[in-house]
C-alpha cells in the first residue's frame, strides 16, 4: 500500500522521486563534497542516477514510503531528497525507519534540512503510525549532527558505518509530541 503524500511548506514542495528527477539526483549525488561524510563514492554517470530513481521507486511499493523530492516552489529547481525511509542495510543489528537527507550544496544553510525532516517527523508519527524513527550522522558532519539534535532527536551512541564513527540517534512518539 503507498501511503506517500505531498506536503507544502511556504517554500517547498515535498513529493515523490519522480523519474524525472533524474538529472536533478545526478547533480546532487555527482558532487563529492555532497558525499565527503557519506563514503566519498559519488556517482559518475546518469545510469547510477536512474538507479538511484529506481531504487527509491521501490521503496515507495515495498514499504508505501519512502525519500520525498525537495523541490523549491518558487524556481521549481530539485533541491535535494528527504524523509523516511526503511533502512535494512546500514546497521548489522537491527531495520529501522531512519530518516535522512541529501541536498544540493547551494541549499546548504538555509534551513531546508530542519525544515523537510519535521515534516518528516510529522508524517512519520501522525500519518504512518510509527513508534519510532533513527538516524546516523558522521560525528565529523557538524550541519547534520546539528539537525537532527534541533529537530529533538536523541543521541544513544557512536557506531562504526563504512570505516567512519557516525553518531545515532532516535525519537520516539512521546518525544516528538513534547
Amino acid at each position: 500500500m503507498n501511503r506517500m503524500i505531498e506536503v507544502e511548506t511556504p517554500s517547498l514542495l515535498l513529493r515523490p522521486i519522480q523519474d524525472g528527477d533524474v538529472q536533478g539526483i545526478y547533480e546532487l549525488d555527482s558532487d563529492p563534497e555532497v558525499h565527503r561524510y557519506l563514503g566519498n563514492h559519488p556517482i559518475k554517470t546518469m545510469k547510477e542516477a536512474e538507479g538511484i530513481v529506481a531504487y527509491i521507486q521501490e521503496q515507495y511499493e515495498t514499504y508505501g514510503f519512502g525519500r520525498w523530492a525537495v523541490i523549491d516552489k518558487e524556481s521549481q529547481e530539485f533541491v535535494g531528497w528527504s524523509g523516511l525511509k526503511y533502512e535494512t542495510m546500514v546497521r548489522e543489528d537491527m531495520d529501522y525507519n531512519d530518516l535522512g537527507y541529501r541536498l544540493k550544496r547551494k541549499f546548504w544553510g538555509l534551513g531546508i534540512a530542519t525544515e523537510t525532516s519535521l515534516e518528516a517527523l510529522k508524517f512519520g508519527f501522525a500519518t504512518l503510525g510509527l513508534d519510532e524513527i533513527y538516524a546516523g550522522a558522521d560525528v565529523n558532519n557538524i550541519g547534520s549532527n546539528k539537525v537532527l539534535q534541533k529537530v529533538g532527536m536523541q543521541q544513544l551512541e557512536v557506531f562504526e558505518y563504512d570505516g567512519s564513527p557516525h553518531h545515532w540517534y532516535r525519537i520516539d512518539r512521546e518525544g516528538w509530541t513534547k
